[in-house]
Parts: C-alpha cells; structure tokens; sequence
C-alpha cells in the first residue's frame, strides 16, 4: 500500500489539507504541520515543524532546523507521495521528497484568486501534480491542474 505524507502549514492551509480527510483514511498517512498552542490533531501519526514567518530575523534558521526535521521524518516514514498545501514550512520536505524520487502533489491556497504564493511558485516547477483552485490562477500556472475549490 501507498504512504502518503500530508504536510501545511497552521492556520487555513491547514484547514484545507484537513478537507482530504476521507483520503488519509483511505491511505497509510502521517501528518506534518507546524507546532502551535492549538495543534491538537487526533487519529493520525502527526509531526511537528517550527511555525515559519519569513518576515522573522531567524525564519532562515527556522527554514533549517525544519530542513532536518523533515529529512528524519521522511526517512523514518518513507513515503511514495507528499501531498501540501503550502506554505514556507512545507518546502523541505518536498524537495527532500523530489531528491528521493517520490511525487509531490501541491494544491495551491484557495484564498489566492489573483497572485500566486511563494511556495507555490517555488514548487510549480517540480511538483508532480499541481492544482489550483481558481481557474483564474492557470494565468500563473499554465501547466497546474484546475478542478475547483477543496471546499
């Protein structure tokens, strides 16, 4: 059977990755999100990474120490797929996964109608599966995958 890794940051990519539910059920699946005081997450193997602001002096310290945090998770777990729905906490282990040769799978923030996100344009180019939510958003994403919102 499959592994997948489903990895968001807190906060509404989290909620979104949460929408996959049914999936992670369906699946072998851990969970990566960022710590917070209100990450109590229940029925899933869950991994936490530091909470990443790239306006913070250290997020680049942050960005590192989560560099080796995910690289331990994923060789502890070995998943086939990585499914995120951003943001900067979540770059790790997507390029830890495309070094490894497993697929990515990246769903764009339902609440980027006009401009993309940072991750997303950073794991545009590599991930194996990109879709967005808004068909506005193949402006930006030509070759993404457009098949409404997660919700």
């Amino acid at each position: 059977m499959k592994k997948i890794c489903f990895i968001a940051s807190t906060g509404g990519h989290f909620e979104q990755l949460m929408m996959l539910k049914p999936l992670m059920d369906n699946y072998e699946s851990f969970i990566v999100t960022e710590k917070t005081a209100y990450s109590v997450i229940k029925g899933n193997r869950v991994y936490y990474l530091e909470q990443v602001n790239r306006n913070e002096k250290n997020y680049l310290i942050k960005m590192i120490y989560n560099f080796f945090v995910s690289f331990k998770v994923f060789l502890k777990e070995k998943p086939d797929f990585v499914i995120s729905t951003g943001s900067l906490a979540t770059i790790p282990m997507c390029i830890i996964a495309k070094l490894f040769r497993e697929k990515i799978i990246f769903i764009e923030s339902f609440a980027k109608v006009n401009s993309p996100t940072l991750t997303g344009k950073l794991i545009y180019n590599f991930a194996d599966q990109f879709y967005v939510q808004w068909e506005e958003m193949l402006e930006f994403y030509p070759k993404a995958i457009y098949k409404g919102g997660i919700y």
